[in-house]
């Protein structure tokens, strides 16, 4: 047990209560607002007005004075009293006989409010029929009877009697149900429908058996347990486990109050644990009176005082019963708790809740603590020595959420438990940085987790400083020089425009003065200079970075953003001109304006295809050279040679001429329009056969077949020349020529060509392919003339049509797209007959009016 959740307070003095009648013992008790009732052993019903007054130290207390008393004149004692406020009424039940007296002057109502043979009653206070003025009772008849009576201010009247098949001895309702306990066994009786339904067997007939209602059950007694019963019969959650010897019960949300000889334990409905035992020697009465507790001796009434629910889960919490303090707070709520003081306390409960498992080391349940209690992150980042900037304005809360002075009397110098933590804070903080928590505290958490990576995550901590973040920079700066993350400082530095100062930085790491293995390199400085656009601050930098690595460092000028606006100091002439000192560097921007860009301007197609060719003379020039390297090169310029029209040809080919490059020169030729030239150097310079068909396909493309033609034409002349080598030896060559089937030629002008010496055998192939070829081409024409004709006749046939149908325009007829009059005498009729300006007629294939589409030969006229 770790709850205290009940005072016991004396409510009425003994002296008072008795005076000198030392045989006098309290019966029966009843509360009704301020007014404390009390019946007698002797008959007397005592009548006091009662305040709860709270002391300077918390504590409530009862002061009570005696109004009134009053003799029924019966030797009897009080069996039992209750309060009908609504009628100002108190119900007597005195020697089986139940009576009215005033709730005031305790004078009795005379005018027939009496029911005899009544030997225990309860009030429905949950009636199903009745008004304002009236209440309705459930009564125990002194035979095997349950009765219901209506009560008014002036009468008792009896509504109903239900048979049992015992003697009834107590009873509770709620609506038409009553249950009911009679000598040996537990029943429930719906008096509305008459029937009786069996639950268990009372276990001790020598104890005095009771009934209570709470809420919408039933609580009875077993043996050792308290059994929950609702007017279904069904027990709906488990019992509570009590004394043997209990002998009745009071009940205050969400308390169960069981009355044995010696103690008052209080249970919980929740969790069906006990919470509390208070010493109560002799208790005889209890109850619960319109939310308040009374509990009685033979001498004394006691008040059961509940404590504030603040200070019960301040002792659960105080205790470390972090679950059973959420849940009684979370029970209180449903109490009746103010919205926002209950919303302020629970809140508060999360958050001590979360230090104490975090103390605990059960750091899983803590995170979720201080999130859902919505914990100020500085109350946190406080515990962790030198995190809290300095700047910060923060002390913690009063009164303190925890005791702790720091993570160190957490973990007793565990570096294990230390690092858990600090990763538990990192992702604490990580989780809540863009929720309400943080709200207000950004720098806080930022400068926060900045130190914590800095200190064991390097990569997170660079990932961290690419977004927005507010770290307090003096204090982050110097954290991170600390640590040795150089890379991350110039990094800050960046996020805060100073980017010179980040320059600096990441120029001492690249030239070693600092070391930081986190630094990716020059690359990395190339890409920030690529895309900043300070381009007088990148020019400062850029021949630190040529020194380096000059074809890296030509992409902070190919690199640059799109939507950069263009400025003197980045225009591609500009760039050119100082990176002349590098070569490579310039190689690299002009493939980027030629290739990339495709800027048509000739001076610098020429410059890229002067430098390809230096280039290629240079490497011939070293002996050391390989040959996979020259043979790279030299594609490199014959690509750039074939694919450009701008540069200056005659400069190339002067060039190249002193050199025994032929296959540039043969793609120079081309460009000149000497394709003889240029076929006769691939076929007898270098005698690549397949290079020089290759050269013809590519110089047709983009031309018509008679270009084409021409070109292949060449090239049969050139195998077939007898000028060049000796007679017929490029034989083959020329066959293959001719029956290839990419080739195209004129086949009249191929017979001339060809010598009379050759068989038919030799140029069968190419024959048959001509004749099928012609023969195709002929059929094809004259499919399309029959076509052709046959359009036309149908064109004709339709015109016919439409000029025998006769179209009126007067002056009256208007356009039927603009309404609009005809000014003059052209117009445009469709197939179904709207008629149009021609300037509203847009498509004559589709009607403006109904959108009806027509087929080619009925357009419009």
């Amino acid at each position: 047990m770790s709850l205290k959740a009940f005072e016991l307070v004396p409510a009425v003095e003994r002296l008072k209560l008795l005076g000198d009648k030392t045989k006098t013992s309290i019966e029966c008790i009843e509360c009704s607002g301020k007014n404390l009732y009390i019946g007698t052993s002797d008959c007397f019903v005592i009548h006091y007005l009662m305040e709860e007054v709270t002391q300077r130290n918390g504590k409530v207390t009862y002061v009570s004075e005696k109004q009134n008393h009053k003799h029924l004149a019966l030797r009897k004692p009080i069996k039992q009293l209750k309060a009908a406020s609504a009628l100002a009424r108190i119900l007597v039940l005195c020697d089986n006989v139940l009576s009215l007296l005033n709730m005031f002057n305790l004078e009795p109502i005379l005018s027939g409010a009496k029911a005899k043979g009544v030997t225990s009653f309860t009030v429905n206070d949950s009636p199903k029929h009745g008004d304002a003025f009236s209440i309705e009772i459930a009564a125990c008849a002194k035979k095997k009877a349950v009765q219901v009576y209506v009560v008014t201010e002036e009468k008792i009247t009896f509504i109903k009697e239900v048979a049992i098949p015992e003697l009834p001895m107590t009873l509770a309702v709620d609506g038409f149900c009553m249950c009911v306990a009679m000598e040996t066994q537990y029943i429930l009786v719906n008096y509305e429908t008459g029937d009786v339904r069996d639950l268990y067997p009372i276990s001790s007939p020598e104890r005095k058996p009771f009934v209570s209602r709470i809420g919408k059950e039933f609580l009875l007694p077993g043996p050792g347990i308290g059994v929950f019963v609702t007017p279904a019969a069904i027990s709906e959650r488990p019992p509570v486990k009590w004394a043997e010897d209990v002998n009745g019960v009071g009940f205050l949300y969400p308390y169960v109050v069981a009355m044995d000889t010696e103690f008052l334990t209080i249970h919980s409905i929740l969790d069906q644990k006990q919470k509390q035992a208070i010493p109560f020697q002799n208790g005889c009465i209890i109850g619960d009176y319109e939310g308040k507790l009374f509990v009685a001796s033979n001498k004394d009434v006691y008040g059961l005082i509940p404590l504030p629910v603040e200070k019960q889960v301040q002792a659960l919490l105080t205790d470390r019963q972090v679950d059973e303090a959420l849940s009684l707070a979370m029970n209180f709520r449903q109490a009746g708790l103010s919205k926002e003081k209950f919303q302020k306390m629970y809140t508060n409960i999360q958050q001590q809740g979360g230090f104490i498992k975090f103390g605990e080391h059960k750091l899983d349940e803590a995170k979720e603590l201080f999130i859902r209690g919505r914990l100020d992150v500085r109350e946190l980042i406080c515990l962790f020595p030198d995190l809290l900037p300095s700047s910060s304005y923060f002390s913690r809360a009063v009164p303190l959420l925890h005791d702790y002075a720091d993570v160190n009397q957490i973990v007793h110098g565990d570096a294990e438990r230390l690092r858990e933590c600090k990763e538990f804070l990192v992702g604490f903080l990580e989780e809540v940085r863009d929720l309400d928590a943080a709200t207000g505290y950004r720098m806080e958490v930022d400068t926060a987790l900045l130190k914590l990576y800095a200190a064991s995550d390097p990569k997170k901590l660079n990932n961290f400083l690419t977004i927005e973040n507010r770290c307090s920079l003096a204090e982050s700066l110097e954290a991170l020089g600390s640590q040795g993350c150089y890379h991350a400082q110039g990094i800050l530095y960046k996020l805060h425009r100073d980017h010179e100062k980040a320059m600096n930085i990441w120029m001492r790491i690249q030239d070693q003065e600092l070391v930081d293995s986190s630094f990716p390199g020059l690359d990395f400085i190339v890409e920030f200079l690529a895309k900043l656009s300070d381009h007088e601050l990148v020019w400062r930098y850029v021949e630190w970075c040529l020194q380096k690595d000059p074809e890296l460092t030509v992409k902070i000028f190919t690199e640059r953003p799109e939507d950069e606006p263009p400025t003197e100091r980045m225009r591609p002439d500009t760039i050119i001109d100082y990176l002349h000192a590098y070569p490579t560097a310039v190689i690299r921007y002009l493939e980027h304006l030629v290739f990339q860009k495709k800027l048509e301007k000739e001076t610098y197609h020429t410059h890229l295809a002067v430098l390809y060719l230096s280039e290629v003379l240079k490497l011939r020039e070293n002996p050391s050279t390989k040959a996979e390297t020259l043979n790279l090169a030299r594609s490199k310029l014959r690509h750039m040679l074939q694919f450009s029209n701008l540069y200056r040809v005659q400069v190339i080919l002067s060039k190249v001429k002193e050199t025994d490059m032929y296959a540039e020169c043969a793609v120079l030729y081309g460009k000149l329009e000497e394709h003889d030239r240029a076929l006769r150097i691939l076929v007898h310079k270098l005698q690549d056969y397949g290079a020089a068909e290759n050269y013809c396909d590519i110089n047709s493309k983009g031309r018509d077949l008679t270009y084409r033609k021409r070109l292949f034409q060449i090239l049969l002349g050139v195998y077939l020349d007898p000028m060049e080598g000796k007679k017929d030896s490029l034989l083959a060559p020329a066959i293959s020529l001719l029956n290839s089937q990419t080739a195209d030629f004129d086949t009249v002008r191929v017979l001339q060509l060809i010598p009379d010496s050759w068989s038919v055998g030799l140029v069968r192939q190419f024959l048959r392919h001509s004749v099928e070829t012609n023969m195709h081409l002929a059929r094809t024409r004259k499919i399309q003339n029959s076509l052709s004709r046959n359009e036309n006749l149908q064109v004709k046939y339709h015109m016919m049509r439409q000029r025998r149908e006769p179209v009126y325009l007067n002056e009256e007829r208007l356009c039927q797209v603009c309404n609009q009059t005809f000014n003059e005498p052209k117009f445009v009729r469709y197939p179904n007959g709207v008629i149009t300006h021609t300037h509203c007629a847009r498509n004559k294939t589709i009607c403006p009016i109904t959108g009806k589409l027509f087929s080619i030969g009925k357009e419009a006229s």
